[in-house]
């Protein structure tokens, strides 16, 4: 018998995903994980990246460029919603591999990207070996950088163009990116994390945290009345009103629980507890966060601590 040898073939692993005429989706997939962490492109005359993502995922943005087509010196801006860690933590490691590009980051992020010292050790302390994982924050050179502050419009030519909206909550410098031809927003973190598979939005409220804040970014973005919400945990979503009222409710919705329970002397996993029972998620999404890399490290627990600190700070009030 004749044992015939077939040539396993070349296969294309694929990270991007064309959104409409000039806008594309990049995968990021930190360890392999998919629809968890995007980068997106827009492109008209000049080209735009919204998001870095960690070091980690450098190389796979690189790759979805060249998916795309565009090539390297062809990137004139990278912007970044705030620097945390999991959306700016590359920027120093990309911005190299991209000689014409300037970063657009908040003023208030720009020494922490230039001098990355203390945003690394802030990243271990509150991800531990996430952060490990994600990759230490190479600096940016501070002569690559812009201020991306209120009412700022980046012309991308051929009628594209996307307008700066500070969206302090989740972060104090953190950004949003209005574009106006799809009439929607990349909101980084200002509107949660989105589980585009289950259509569900669960909250990202890790300290330090500020909820009047990020209510009222909400609602404005809510005014704006956008047809489509780009997050960048995960993915495009449409009937973007109702999405970010359903966040607003649900932050109001833990807020008052959390308040309550400090208020009344309650423990911290008392306050856990009653979260879960009250804002119940289904079996498939529970099961969802339990085998996911970064998300099984907790939903309810980090982020009821960004609450509890504000309260703490705005009240007064102990938490143990």
């Amino acid at each position: 018998m004749t044992c015939v040898v077939v040539p396993i073939p070349n296969v294309k692993i694929m990270h991007t995903k064309r959104l409409n005429d000039f806008m594309y989706l990049i995968d990021l997939k930190p360890r392999g994980f998919e629809n968890f962490s995007a980068s997106y492109v827009i492109k008209g005359k000049r080209v735009a990246i919204i998001e870095t993502g960690p070091r980690l995922t450098v190389e796979n943005l690189l790759s979805g460029l060249k998916e795309i087509g565009i090539k390297r010196d062809e990137v004139d801006y990278v912007a970044v919603t705030h620097i945390h860690i999991d959306h700016a933590g590359g920027a120093g490691t990309l911005l190299p591999h991209l000689p014409n590009a300037q970063l657009l980051v908040h003023e208030r992020g720009i020494r922490h990207l230039v001098n990355p010292e203390k945003l690394w050790i802030s990243s271990l302390q509150v991800l531990g070996d996430i952060a490990e994982m994600y990759g230490e924050f190479q600096p940016v050179p501070e002569k690559r950088v812009l201020i991306a502050k209120e009412g700022t419009v980046v012309d991308l030519g051929e009628g594209v163009d996307l307008k700066v909206l500070e969206m302090p909550g989740h972060a104090s410098h953190e950004l949003s990116f209005y574009e106006k031809n799809s009439q929607g927003v990349f909101p980084g973190d200002a509107a949660g994390i989105y589980l585009n598979k289950f259509d569900v939005i669960i909250p990202t409220t890790p300290p330090p945290f500020h909820l009047e804040m990020a209510l009222s970014s909400l609602r404005r973005l809510i005014k704006m009345k956008p047809k489509r919400l780009y997050y960048s945990h995960f993915g495009p979503a449409g009937d973007a009103v109702k999405k970010l009222e359903t966040y607003a409710a649900r932050l109001t919705l833990w807020g008052k629980i959390i308040l309550e329970g400090m208020k009344n002397g309650e423990n911290f996993e008392t306050i856990c507890e009653r979260i879960s029972e009250k804002d119940p998620l289904t079996p498939e999404v529970e099961d969802h966060i339990q085998n996911h890399l970064i998300l099984s490290r907790g939903i309810v627990k980090p982020n009821v601590y960004g609450f509890m600190e504000h309260f703490q700070k705005t009240y007064g009030i102990e938490y143990f």
